[in-house]
């Protein structure tokens, strides 16, 4: 296997399972000396070293960068792939559910990128690769609130690569569709089969595809 990302220190957001474990997994395969931030470490420990961050907190935030600072003085990549899901519409999203995930989502991807980013300056070719989706473009029914956030994950990724291109900071997205992750069991019987039969191959798409799609960006 090719060694492409020797040398270079990443961090990933909700390594511990899914598509940011498979991140964590082949950034190490290829070299890489991988920091994992999670709520918890899940299956991260052989490609990447956990860090325990909840990024919907500042002061955690706050916490896991001063815990990276102990180990690394530099950061080349940042995968911000942690968020959460929701289900349902307008009329059925309470006012707990919309501030959850849009500060989970979002501004808990704009915490950790700020945080990072007196670290990437340091870097000789800095990336950001957030992860956006396909709900950010297409209408997906019931799917309101996660639309909303992944939407502005987009248009963060925009500003973002505005802001930080002179810099020499490359910014930006990988959109998947719906994924076979752990994630899935969160929501009502039935919903997996939903989502997969909304691809093109009426199938759930695999976390391995999207860990390669990260890479090559």
């Amino acid at each position: 296997m090719s060694k492409d990302f020797a040398g270079l220190t990443a961090i990933v957001t909700g390594a511990g399972s899914g598509i940011g474990l498979e991140v964590a997994r082949k950034l190490s395969d290829q070299g890489a000396k991988v920091f994992g931030l999670d709520l918890q470490e899940g299956s991260m420990s052989p490609y990447a070293h956990f860090i325990h961050c909840d990024i919907g907190d500042a002061s955690s935030v706050s916490s896991a960068f001063t815990e990276l600072a102990k180990h690394t003085s530099v950061i080349d990549i940042l995968a911000n792939n942690a968020g959460v899901g929701a289900t349902g519409t307008v009329e059925d999203a309470t006012e707990e559910e919309w501030q959850r995930v849009l500060n989970i989502n979002v501004v808990g991807t704009s915490r950790v990128s700020a945080a990072a980013m007196k670290l990437l300056r340091k870097s000789k070719s800095p990336a950001i690769v957030n992860t956006c989706s396909v709900a950010a473009t297409a209408g997906i029914p019931k799917r309101a609130v996660y639309s909303a956030s992944k939407g502005a994950i987009m248009s963060l990724t925009l500003a973002m690569a505005a802001d930080h291109v002179k810099e020499g900071i490359r910014v930006n997205c990988v959109s998947p569709g719906s994924i076979a992750t752990e994630g899935l069991n969160l929501y009502p019987p039935g919903a997996a089969e939903r989502f997969g039969d909304a691809n093109p191959l009426r199938e759930l798409g695999d976390a391995y595809d999207i860990a390669q799609s990260v890479l090559h960006v």
